[in-house]
């Protein structure tokens, strides 16, 4: 279940508490397409994991603006666990980082990195620099979403 946002002093809106919060694909869809600019996002969200899903990626974890309070978010950043992917399946804009990642975001709308690479700035893995503040450098929430094809069901 996703939380209520909280707010910390010096981020420019409320985000969600500290933590990994699961989810379903209907949830983030019912909590955060409440516009046509974020219901557009979550279109290409769609189709980011329906090749992540089908290549058998377990779980991706969700952050950005948008899945913060912010109306009009940029864009979405994915975090994606490789265990079990196979790699003939899975498109091979996952893996292209040239001009800021120019290719992931017109193809998806967001911006995709494997779980376990390491953020260059930080030196911490993704999916631990995905939990900082960029703002504040405190710790923040993002969501959990699990394969629904490993289970057998859709969303």
């Amino acid at each position: 279940m996703i939380p209520d946002y909280i707010s910390l002093p010096g981020s420019p809106w409320p985000l969600l508490p500290p933590g990994i919060h699961d989810s379903t694909l209907t949830e983030v869809y019912e909590r955060y397409a409440i516009n046509q600019a974020r219901l557009h996002l979550f279109e290409g969200l769609l189709k980011g994991l329906d090749n992540l899903f089908q290549s058998g990626c377990p779980q991706v974890f969700l952050d950005g603006s948008y899945v913060t309070a912010k109306l009009i978010p940029n864009d979405y950043e994915i975090c994606w666990d490789i265990e079990d992917v196979d790699p003939d399946l899975l498109d091979p804009v996952f893996f292209d980082f040239n001009d800021g990642r120019a290719n992931q975001k017109k193809k998806f709308l967001g911006e995709y990195f494997p779980a376990m690479l390491i953020e260059g700035v930080s030196g911490k893995p993704f999916l631990d620099f995905f939990q900082t503040d960029r703002d504040t450098g405190k710790k923040k929430g993002i969501v959990r979403l699990t394969n629904h094809l490993k289970k057998g069901g859709f969303i």
